[in-house]
């Protein structure tokens, strides 16, 4: 078995091999360390270095240091324009990754704690490596960010996926297709764990027949490590080396296999490289196996089942993310006992005790669902908003008694944005102008966020219509590309954005395309939307962006339809969908829109982050009052239509939309000055940079969670140390 530890071996990261001159030898490991993604002066040094192999690599370093003609970087390595920049932000990236007097340090008693353990199903880092479906990976790539930039001491388990979530290819039809696009890993930021002399570690995920190994490869953001986790080996099945091919798959059989990979072989991949921990965190329920495989670690220790289950639920935090019932994962007893009919005895449980811990409720199992056990198995365990929270306690109080006995225990913490990766850099210099070069590090103090209000209208709204004239002449750009590389009709082309205008009023809307999230509901009265399309003096145009699963074809048919609007001459070019949503497209989206669009059915948005990105870049949002929007929405701030809970009405939500934008939105975006500054416009403008910008940050949110969850298992433990009671699931042993 090649799962041996290795705390006494020689781990090494491989990286690509790139040649540069010794005086940039540090670009390098500035390329491999995704903190340049959120410093903009670490992306102007490569910029700088050659700012059309920049922009050609996809604003990939790895690519372009690849690409590079010797001569060029020689050339840098001698410039001196090139060098004051290289050492001001390699002096910094060190500083910054290395420095020890950081905000963990200094505000939490957590002293002697090893690192809390995050595993996620996605991250959504860069569009350099695809490894995000969508909101739920943003978040978690976000989380890991702010705990680098707070001095958090946490490792991170994920997957490597060599064909990420999907390609999205619309046809003439406007039907979606997933065309495969497999990521070059020699020209993406990872390195891959190896032993001595090279050799890739090789991991088998314990106890699951047949058997399944892992490669394992690394990805450094900031100062968090995140270990991804690789099943496209020569020593698996054909069947197996697929398993992580693609996030989501609609197979049963593979989606288990995935879970089981990411819990179990994500567990043993900790203990194989030797890093400590104690507290684990799971973002979603795709890890939960992760909780089962600690009590069976404790079990091979000696601990009896119930000492093992308190320490593992003492040291858990599990946080839902969804209140729609198809988005937790359910297996059929069946397909679980193909895998676990050998390893439920090792954890000293029947197969109806160890099927119970999946249970929808505490009648005879008829699925093993993941959700259901991460709550059984996590003494901490929250929503992700305030009204999520009442959701999802509806949904789970009468399944699992320990909820519904103790309503305290299901605690909310709200999502928030990492405010370094969202900020557009214009925006962000003059947020350093005006609200002094140090706002970033005091971003939680309402008083700081007051001084949006000294910035001149006049100003905030030239910013802004750059940023827009950015977006719509990348948009533009991407048509064009797309007509050219495949040939695609011209009107076609046309639904893709070619005629947007960055002098009407512009509305996004960008979400994954499931049914609940509504995007055609905009659509409902045809007559009402070419009003206000096409009116005369005060037009509106809309911009859509978002995917649908690669099952779901009802999420297909509201795409189909939106494209089909698009291509409809009678509303004149003032609809545009944007193909291929990704992370890069959504940075140009929440900058440059006028105004965010959200309207899902409530209460189905369990927070939605996206109307906060646009919000901190002085994008106001109109959204029914769901997620989020509940806490954030001050009467100032932006809009709100709707009703918070009641059966589906989707005429009437879309009447009270078209009623809120043609009697108050559009008309106070047109209401300009003579100068063409809509002063009332930039009010609503600053209220939402104000309203977001403390509240709804990333640093709010880990802070939270910390205080919330991480400290009081990290007090639990030292409660157990002091009587003498070692901790049966925590491995200890230094990194």
């Amino acid at each position: 078995m090649r799962s041996t530890n290795l705390r006494d071996q020689t781990i090494s990261f491989q990286k690509e091999f790139i040649h540069v001159p010794e005086r940039i030898f540090h670009l390098v490991d500035l390329a491999y360390n995704l903190w340049w993604s959120w410093h903009p002066e670490a992306r102007m040094v490569f910029k700088l270095l050659d700012r059309p192999a920049w922009k050609a690599s996809g604003h990939n370093p790895i690519k372009m240091l690849r690409s590079l003609p010797e001569e060029s970087l020689n050339r840098a390595a001698t410039s001196k324009l090139f060098l004051r920049h290289y050492d001001a932000v390699i002096s910094a990236f060190y500083s910054d990754i290395e420095d020890e007097n950081c905000w963990f340090s200094q505000n939490v008693s957590m002293d002697g704690c090893s690192p809390v353990i995050y595993f996620s199903a996605e991250y959504g880092l860069h569009h350099s490596l695809p490894l995000y479906a969508g909101g739920l990976g943003f978040l978690a790539g976000d989380y890991i960010k702010e705990c680098s930039d707070l001095g958090m001491p946490l490792v991170a388990i994920g997957f490597m996926y060599p064909k990420g979530y999907m390609r999205q290819v619309i046809d003439d039809d406007g039907w979606q297709h997933t065309v495969d696009e497999v990521l070059d890993r020699r020209a993406a930021p990872i390195m891959q764990v190896c032993l001595q002399q090279g050799k890739p570690l090789i991991v088998q995920v314990p106890m699951i027949n047949p058997p399944l190994y892992i490669a394992v490869w690394k990805v450094m953001v900031g100062r968090i490590p995140l270990y991804l986790l690789d099943t496209d080996i020569s020593l698996n099945e054909p069947s197996m080396r697929t398993i992580s091919a693609r996030l989501y798959s609609g197979d049963k059989n593979q989606r288990l296999l995935q879970e089981i990979v990411l819990g179990i072989g994500g567990m043993q991949v900790l203990h194989v490289l030797g890093i400590s921990h104690s507290i684990i965190h799971l973002n979603e329920g795709h890890a939960a196996f992760a909780l089962l495989e600690r009590i069976r670690r404790s079990r091979e220790k000696g601990s009896p089942y119930s000492r093992a289950l308190e320490d593992v639920m003492n040291t858990t935090v599990f946080t839902t993310h969804t209140p729609v019932p198809a988005g937790h994962d359910i297996f059929p007893l069946e397909l679980m006992d193909t895998y676990f009919s050998s390893y439920y005895p090792l954890l000293g449980l029947s197969r109806n005790e160890f099927y119970q811990l999946g249970a929808d409720s505490d009648s005879i199992p008829s699925g093993f669902n993941m959700t259901a056990l991460a709550l059984r198995l996590s003494t901490y365990h929250n929503a992700v908003s305030k009204k999520h929270k009442e959701t999802a306690y509806e949904m789970w109080k009468d399944r699992i008694p320990q909820i519904k006995q103790d309503p305290g225990s299901f605690e909310y913490v709200t999502n928030g944005i990492h405010t370094k990766t969202w900020i557009d850099p214009k925006m962000l210099r003059l947020f350093n102008e005006y609200l002094g070069q140090n706002w970033l590090s005091r971003q939680d103090s309402r008083i700081i966020w007051e001084l949006i209000e000294d910035i001149p209208d006049a100003l905030l709204w030239k910013n802004h219509m750059l940023l827009k004239l950015k977006l719509i002449n990348r948009i533009c750009k991407r048509s064009r590309i797309a007509w050219f590389e495949r040939d695609i009709s011209p009107a076609l082309v046309l639904a893709e954005g070619s005629l947007l205008d960055p002098m009407i009023m512009t509305i996004g809307f960008s979400r994954r395309f499931a049914t609940y999230k509504r995007a055609d509901l905009i659509f409902s009265d045809k007559e009402r939307l070419l009003r206000l399309l096409c009116h005369p003096t005060r037009p509106i145009q809309i911009i859509f962006a978002g995917k649908a699963h690669p099952d779901d074809d009802p999420g297909k048919e509201i795409l189909q339809r939106i494209i089909l609007a698009a291509k409809d001459p009678v509303f004149q070019g003032r609809i545009a969908f944007v193909e291929n949503y990704d992370e890069q497209l959504s940075q140009y989206l929440v900058h440059g829109v006028d105004l965010w669009l959200n309207n899902p059915v409530p209460p189905m948005e369990a927070c939605g982050t996206s109307g906060m990105k646009a919000a901190l870049n002085g994008v106001p949002q109109v959204s029914i009052p769901d997620g989020w929007w509940l806490e954030g929405y001050n009467t100032k701030n932006g809009w709100v239509f709707g009703k918070e809970r009641d059966e589906r009405d989707d005429m009437r939500d879309a009447s009270a939309l078209y009623d809120l934008l043609e009697e108050e939105i559009v008309p106070l975006y047109y209401a300009t000055d003579e100068q063409g500054i809509p002063h009332g416009w930039v009010t609503v403008m600053k209220e939402a940079m104000k309203a977001v910008g403390c509240s709804f940050t990333m640093k709010r949110m880990v802070t939270e969670y910390v205080n919330k969850f991480y400290v009081k298992a990290h007090e639990y433990q030292v409660q157990e140390k002091e009587k003498g009671i070692s901790s049966p699931v925590s491995d200890t042993f230094p990194v």
